[in-house]
Parts: structure tokens; C-alpha cells; sequence
């Protein structure tokens, strides 16, 4: 690679630290088909440009992770670390789309939850109680 090859790649990595300022992690669960909606909250002063960004197309209309990722040409995890504080602001909302949710006729064939209901379901509840410890954990 070029010596200008390694500096973009640099600055690149600089970059996406300081949008995320340094975290690695999201702070909520979600895939990278976690699909969101905009929220009645705002993001808080200081947010990153990529932020708002992320307010105005998933205003337009729902929009995945990996969407947002392919649009904003971040990283995931730099997009679902935004997403997050996105969440904590109550900007943004993980939606519970059609998708989700199964027909009458998929009810008889298969009496089981929808994993993706249940995720979106257990991601929205760990929001609204961060220190709850799950069942799961406890067992």
C-alpha cells in the first residue's frame, strides 16, 4: 500500500474514534437489521453531524443498521454506538415492523414467538430498565 494509502486509512480510523468518542461498544442490543423510526426525544447538545443525519433518514422512513451504515459510509459499530445515544435521547425508536409481527395464517402453522419480536421486545424493555437483571443472567 501507498503512503497515501496508510494515511487515509489513518485518518479514517482517527476519524470514527473520535465520532464515537473512543466507546466500541453500543450500549443497546441490536443487529444490523434492527430496523428504526424516529422518536419524539432530540439528541443532546454536542451530538456528531452523522447523528442528525441519521434523525433525517430515518424520518424520511424506517431504516435499517446496515442501511444507515451504507449511507452515512461509517463503520456498523460506529453507526449502531451512534444509534445508541440516539436511543438514550428517545430520538430514535427500534421498530416493530410488519416483518416482525406474523400473519394470522403463520399463527396456526407455528405456535412459537417470533424471535425478532421478542429481541425487539427485550432490547426496548433493557432500555427502559438498564439494570434489571434478566432471567437468564439470574439462572
Amino acid at each position: 500500500m501507498s503512503a497515501d494509502g496508510d494515511a487515509a486509512e489513518e485518518t479514517a480510523f482517527v476519524r470514527t474514534y473520535a465520532l464515537t468518542r473512543g466507546r466500541t461498544r453500543p450500549r443497546h442490543l441490536m443487529g444490523v437489521d434492527t430496523v428504526l423510526d424516529a422518536g419524539p426525544g432530540r439528541p443532546g447538545p454536542g451530538q456528531v453531524e452523522e447523528c442528525e443525519e441519521i434523525l433525517a433518514l430515518c424520518g424520511e422512513h424506517r431504516r435499517s443498521v446496515a442501511e444507515l451504515a451504507g449511507r452515512l459510509g461509517r463503520p456498523v459499530t460506529a453507526v449502531k454506538i451512534l444509534v445508541s445515544d440516539l436511543l438514550d435521547a428517545h430520538a430514535l425508536v427500534i421498530s416493530v415492523t410488519d416483518a416482525y409481527a406474523t400473519s394470522d395464517e403463520d399463527a396456526d402453522a407455528d405456535e412459537r414467538p417470533n424471535p425478532h419480536l421478542l429481541a425487539a421486545l427485550a432490547a426496548a424493555l433493557k432500555r427502559k430498565w438498564p439494570d434489571a437483571v434478566t432471567y437468564a443472567q439470574a439462572g
